[in-house]
């Protein structure tokens, strides 16, 4: 074993592994089930598969708080920051006054920024300088990048290349403490029976690098997501289509739920009771295991409750609010559960 060195100062930092703080479901995840709080990944699929609508999606609910694509519940909400490479500013707008429409948001009130700049190279220290200031100066939760084709000139396929450049990303999410998401193209023919990730296309560096991952593919009129994670179970695949509100804007919904289990008209009321019997707030996971519960049923239920003022989230958990509601709304907002379809 080699010998301490005497200077103190030489040492990397080190505790103890029992030392190590355990994070919070708040600490876990951006987006529960779909990206790691402060991950680096890409949103994959191959040309004309809705990843820029997925992508909007995923940073319009940061900025807002609400459910990604209706569902999937944001545990740190932030500032989103994005950047489109392909997509004038015009159409930008329109596609975020369409979601915002459909979710009845305020886009003017939303801290959702867009990078204007015509071209950004990621490849030169002159960009990389810029972009890192812009997130210091900005702090978002999420940074958004689409598509990276067109933030280089490097040769994907080079490992070394791709490898550094990937670096430059990972750094900017730890300086930063921000998840990076890159959307990027997969192969037209990619390997069949294999995960997801390894049909992306260039190095194999890019599955590597991912926390977390959304891959889109057709399937016959519809498309299937498919999530990837390094250190979490992925839920199940989904079925997506791009559908248009009576207004003619256009939004990714989940038109297929497949896996999941038949709907409970009575979990909320089953929440309630659990939250009425516990002394203090209760995290998502407690009452998933107290209610014997799978997260795809429990989320819309506990958006609901707190939509009709039931509930109320703190930096501790799902809690029942200090001021109780009105008993005569109480009884009318649980007979409205009982019909709620929470999908």
């Amino acid at each position: 074993m080699p010998s301490r060195p005497s200077d103190s100062t030489d040492l990397l930092p080190v505790v103890r592994a029992c030392d190590l703080d355990e994070p919070a479901d708040h600490q876990r995840w951006l987006v529960e089930s779909l990206w790691a709080r402060a991950g680096v990944g890409i949103i994959g699929a191959s040309p004309k598969s809705c990843k820029s609508f997925l992508a909007l999606d995923l940073a319009l609910s940061v900025a807002s708080s609400t459910p990604c694509l209706g569902r999937f519940e944001v545990l740190d909400p932030g500032p989103a920051l994005v950047f489109f490479a392909e997509d004038p500013p015009g159409v930008v707008r329109q596609r975020l006054s369409s979601l915002t429409r459909q979710r009845n948001l305020n886009l003017a009130g939303l801290p959702l920024h867009v990078i204007t700049v015509p071209g950004l190279r990621l490849d030169l220290e002159r960009d990389q300088h810029r972009l890192d200031r812009t997130l210091a100066a900005f702090q978002p939760r999420l940074l958004l990048l689409d598509p990276f084709v067109r933030l280089h000139r490097i040769n994907e396929n080079d490992a070394g290349e791709v490898s550094r450049l990937l670096a430059f990303l990972r750094q900017l999410q730890r300086q930063h403490d921000v998840a990076v998401v890159v959307v990027h193209h997969t192969r037209k023919n990619g390997p069949a029976g294999v995960q997801a990730g390894q049909g992306l296309r260039g190095s194999g560096d890019f599955h590597a690098w991912t926390d977390s991952a959304l891959y889109l593919r057709h399937k016959r009129d519809q498309l299937v997501l498919t999530t990837e994670h390094r250190a979490a179970p992925a839920p199940p695949s989904l079925s997506l289509a791009l559908s248009a509100s009576p207004d003619g804007s256009a939004h990714l919904e989940i038109v297929d739920p497949g896996h999941d289990p038949p709907t409970d008209p009575d979990l909320p009321q089953r929440i309630l009771d659990a939250l009425d019997q516990l002394d203090g707030p209760a995290s998502r996971e407690a009452l998933r295991a107290t209610l014997r519960v799978r997260n795809e049923r429990l989320g819309p239920a506990l958006q609901h409750l707190a939509a009709v003022g039931e509930i109320v989230r703190t930096s501790d958990g799902w809690a029942r609010p200090t001021v109780p509601v009105p008993a005569h709304d109480k009884e009318a907002e649980r007979n409205a559960s009982k019909t709620l379809p929470l999908l």
